[in-house]
């Protein structure tokens, strides 16, 4: 066992956030191999992402994945957009969505201690191993899995992820183009909900005292019975359904059509009966904070710290 030296020490602690005993130990025993000193101290549950969890990880891919009557959606994400492009890290999504598929984990803990398709680790494992190589804070931040007719959309590499299910007479190849125009509306337009009825009450009640405190504050308005002012609340409230729900939104492709329209018209063309039942639509990163770093001052203070 040679003697390691405290830069190859530091280095060490720098790369898996461990402790100084513990970094040395592992290096002697690896006779100096900082690879080798790395799996050791992974072998001992220790060099973990815990020294780069505080870095906010916004980028990253939103799968979505249909294998026969089974999809998944996922969205993992990491710190940056060049890693997100690394082909293991691609790979990592593509097999975490498969194992949401086989495995139908209920939650996400469930998730992470699940065997990882295609592999003998667990899922939570497989993301500590590619951490090591890849060095940036990773996070599984949800998934959602479906059962039945499903179409799968992904737009921009993985900055947006969709599912729609369908309810159908019809063989699923034949409604695959309905579906997927579905999808791609689901992408454009953003809808909250799937229809009128999927709204909640208090959503409703909500936006009618918005809308009512805005009439008082109007004079015009203010001055109005309060039948005229609660009818136009009620057109108001039609207007936030078109806007909200997907089947009474106007069709992107056409907008003539409602997508309700359009699913009926594609429906009686191809000879049977289309619903639109269920959709899922992940954006890569909505509602994670983002921390605006100087990437220049940072590779500055790198390489200062390498001189």
């Amino acid at each position: 066992m040679g003697k390691v030296s405290t830069a190859e020490i530091k280095d060490l602690m720098k790369a898996t956030g461990v402790g100084m005993m513990d970094c040395k130990k592992a290096l002697e025993e690896a006779d100096g191999d900082t690879e080798k000193a790395v799996t050791i101290l992974r072998e001992k549950g220790l060099a973990t992402q815990a020294k780069k969890s505080g870095r906010i990880a916004a980028e990253g891919i939103v799968a979505s994945v249909v294998e026969g009557n089974v999809g998944a959606v996922v969205e993992v994400n990491i710190e940056t957009d060049f890693a997100a492009n690394n082909d293991e890290f691609k790979a990592f999504v593509a097999a975490v969505a498969k194992t949401v598929i086989e495995k139908n984990p209920a939650d996400l803990d469930a998730l992470k201690a699940a065997t990882i398709s295609g592999g003998d680790k667990s899922v939570e494992e497989t993301l500590q191993d590619l951490f090591i190589k890849i060095r940036e804070n990773m996070v599984i931040r949800r998934f959602k899995r479906l059962e039945g007719v499903l179409v799968p959309y992904v737009h921009g590499g993985g900055s947006i992820g969709v599912m729609v299910k369908l309810d159908t007479d019809l063989p699923a190849d034949k409604v695959f183009e309905v579906g997927k125009d579905c999808a791609l509306q689901v992408a454009a337009m953003n809808p909250a909900y799937l229809n009128r009825e999927a709204v909640p009450a208090e959503v409703i009640e909500g936006e009618k005292q918005i809308m009512m405190a805005q009439m008082a504050e109007d004079p015009k308005m203010a001055s109005k019975p309060e039948q005229v002012r609660a009818k136009i609340v009620e057109g108001k409230v039609g207007k936030y359904y078109t806007e909200n729900c997907l089947l009474e939104q106007a069709f992107v492709k056409d907008d003539k059509l409602s997508v309700q329209k359009y699913v009926e018209n594609a429906a009686k063309a191809l000879g049977g009966n289309i619903a639109v039942v269920d959709f899922v639509r992940f954006e890569r990163g909505e509602g994670i904070e983002k921390k605006q770093d100087d990437f220049a001052a940072e590779v500055a203070s790198m390489a200062k710290g390498n001189g």
